[in-house]
Order: structure tokens, then C-alpha cells, then sequence
């Protein structure tokens, strides 16, 4: 399996090494550009529509590398060929959408019912769902309602976060790149070899393209790169919690599957919902752009995007190292104490505020 591993990384990401200079002159041939303006951090016309080849790559190298041979267990893993159907027809759905965003505009009402319609989708018919909570605060088996109406919130969640923090160059490829990598050891470690590849396929692709988009970013993903990230990470955050790991041995058994999930997620997934819940105290809508998110603060309070983008890595890396060590403590235990390291990040850009004033830099913005 370690040869699918490298194959499909590597594969992935020397097509996006050399396919996104054409993309780029393409994008600019045609005005596919992303404008500035005075809530957009960038200062010139950068094109956007990187997500086209964060999924070709990311699917061409899944696509070759596929483990034929584990075909049925990959079956029983989806419970049938429909779910595996529905799965992909989810995928290119939302990415066409994210298309259609990056080249024309959506309404943020629309583009909402869209991902509610993609998000039944791939619940009811796909089958990707949350079952059970697994003894986190005390609940195992969830009803039926409870089962749909938690999926359903988790993939709108998830999504939305991926396109909500890419605000700064390089941060939702950067991020994304460290939830694929740390769900892809994850699915190696139990030995599932197809959504092994999977997560390597879609890792390899965005750390090529962060060549490209880290500051100063040459080319940006777009909603159909954010999207398309955002629906992939969701089913594979979802099937990591409810694969079966009964009867293995190993450190990783002992790490609670929601809280593992939670902590490759806590940044976008954090983030998202302060900023939700901060736009609904004040009377705004929820998707409504503004500059309240971390990165944004982290920015006007003296970092640079390069800094703001290596802080977050960092802090998200070191969460999950954090939720590693947390493996002996109960997991409800564990949750909120990741948690309140999480709520810590509300108050960084505040303090490196002060810090800044105190040393007397020259405000960067």
C-alpha cells in the first residue's frame, strides 16, 4: 500500500507543477481574473480558477493509482456501488457549481440551497453519514433524524469553512494539505488502501498548487477549488469516524475518532462557527464577506499574510499532535479541552496587538 501512497502524492503533484503555468496564461487570455478591492487582501488581478486543477490532478491520480485490488473491500466500505455512484456524482455537482461561482458570480442564497441539495445527496443516497457519536458526551447510537440532521450540518460546516478562510494566499491549500496528509496516515495506519489514496491524491495536488498560491500568490483556487476541497474532506472525515477499528492494536486505536476528526479540522471548523455565530449576534447574515475572521484579524493587528499563513499551520499541526496526546483522557475530556486551547486563538491577535504597541513596530497591514 505504501506504493499507492507515493505514486498517487507524487502523480498529483507534478500535474499541478506543470499544469498551472498554462492555467495561469489561459486564465489571463480570458479575464478569468480575481479583482482587488477594499475588503480583498490582494493589490493586483491574480486569476481564479485554480480549483480546476487541484481536481483534475487530484482525480486523474486517484483514477490511475486505484487499488483494483481492494475493490471489495472498498465495496463494503461504501455498502454498495450506489453509494460509491451518488458519492462522485456529489463531487462533480458541487465543483461545476464552484465553476460557475468563479466565472459568473452566485447568490449567496442560491449557492446555499445548492449545498443543502448536494449535502441530501450525498446523505440519503450516498450514504455518508454519521451513525453514531461513539461515546462522546455520553451518546453512541443516534436516531435516524439525528443521524441525517448531523451529516447534513457537517458537510455545509465543513464546505463552507474551506471557502470561508481562503482569504489568505496559501492558507485553505495549506490547511487542506495538512488534513489530507493527517487523514491519509490516519486511513494507512487501519489499512484502508482506497481512501488511503484518496487523501494522498487530493494532498499531492494542493501542495503543488501551493507552489503557486503561497504569498505572493501567482494564482488563486476559487470556490471551485474551496468546494471541491471542502466536499472531499467532509466524506473522508465522516467515513474516519465511522470506520470500524475493532479488534486492531496499535496507539492510533486509542485516539478518539470524533476528536481526531475535529482536531485535523478545528481551524476551518472554528473559525467558521465563531464567525457565524459573531454575524447572527450582530443582526448580519451568516455569509455575508466581512474581515472578522482570524486571518483577517492576525493581518491588521501586524502580521504579514506569509506570517499569518505559517501561525495557523503551526497551531493547527500542533492541535493535532495535542489531541494525540490527549489519547488516554476521555474523549468528551479531551473535546473540551481542545476546545478551549481553540478559543485561545480569539484572543492571539489581541495580544500580539499589545505586544506589537509595546515593541514600538510600525503597523503592518
Amino acid at each position: 500500500m505504501m506504493e499507492t501512497v507515493i505514486l498517487s502524492f507524487v502523480t498529483s503533484f507534478v500535474v499541478v507543477l506543470f499544469a498551472t503555468p498554462p492555467l495561469i496564461t489561459v486564465a489571463k487570455m480570458k479575464n478569468l481574473i480575481d479583482e482587488p478591492n477594499d475588503r480583498k487582501l490582494h493589490k493586483s488581478s491574480i486569476p481564479t480558477i485554480g480549483g480546476i486543477i487541484i481536481f483534475a490532478a487530484a482525480l486523474f491520480a486517484f483514477a490511475l493509482w486505484f487499488p483494483a485490488d481492494s475493490l471489495e473491500s472498498y465495496q463494503n466500505l461504501l455498502k454498495s456501488t450506489n453509494d460509491l455512484k451518488y458519492t462522485v456524482a456529489t463531487v462533480i455537482l458541487l465543483f461545476f457549481i464552484g465553476i460557475k461561482d468563479d466565472i459568473i458570480g452566485t447568490a449567496p442564497m442560491k449557492k446555499l440551497i445548492a449545498h443543502v441539495i448536494v449535502g441530501l445527496v450525498l446523505v440519503l443516497m450516498a450514504n455518508v453519514r454519521l451513525t453514531s457519536m461513539y461515546g462522546l458526551f455520553g451518546i453512541y447510537t443516534l436516531p435516524e433524524w439525528a443521524s441525517i440532521f448531523l451529516s447534513l450540518f457537517t458537510y455545509i460546516v465543513i464546505v463552507n469553512a474551506f471557502n470561508l478562510i481562503d482569504g489568505v494566499d496559501g492558507l485553505a491549500a495549506g490547511v487542506g494539505f495538512i488534513v489530507c496528509f493527517s487523514f491519509g496516515i490516519w486511513f494507512f495506519l487501519v489499512g484502508e488502501p482506497v481512501l488511503t489514496a484518496l487523501s494522498f491524491s487530493l494532498g499531492g495536488a494542493l501542495l503543488g498548487f501551493l507552489i503557486f498560491n503561497f504569498y505572493p500568490a501567482k494564482i488563486f483556487m476559487g470556490d471551485s477549488g474551496s468546494l471541491t476541497i471542502g466536499l472531499i474532506v467532509s466524506i473522508l472525515a465522516i467515513k474516519l469516524i465511522e470506520y470500524d477499528i475493532s479488534g486492531m492494536e496499535g496507539t492510533f486505536v486509542q485516539i478518539s475518532k470524533p476528536v481526531f476528526a475535529i482536531s485535523v479540522l478545528i481551524y476551518p471548523l472554528f473559525d467558521t462557527l465563531r464567525i457565524f455565530i459573531y454575524r447572527a449576534m450582530n443582526g448580519t447574515s451568516p455569509f455575508a464577506a466581512d474581515k472578522n475572521h482570524i486571518h483577517h484579524r492576525l493581518i491588521a493587528n501586524g502580521l504579514t499574510q506569509r506570517q499569518t499563513t505559517l501561525t495557523i499551520y503551526i497551531v493547527n499541526v500542533f492541535l493535532i499532535f495535542l489531541a494525540i496526546l490527549f489519547a488516554g483522557l476521555d474523549q468528551s475530556m479531551a473535546l473540551v479541552l481542545l476546545g478551549l486551547v481553540s478559543a485561545g486563538l480569539v484572543f492571539l491577535p489581541g495580544l500580539l496587538k499589545r505586544r506589537h504597541y509595546r515593541v514600538g513596530k510600525p503597523h503592518v497591514s
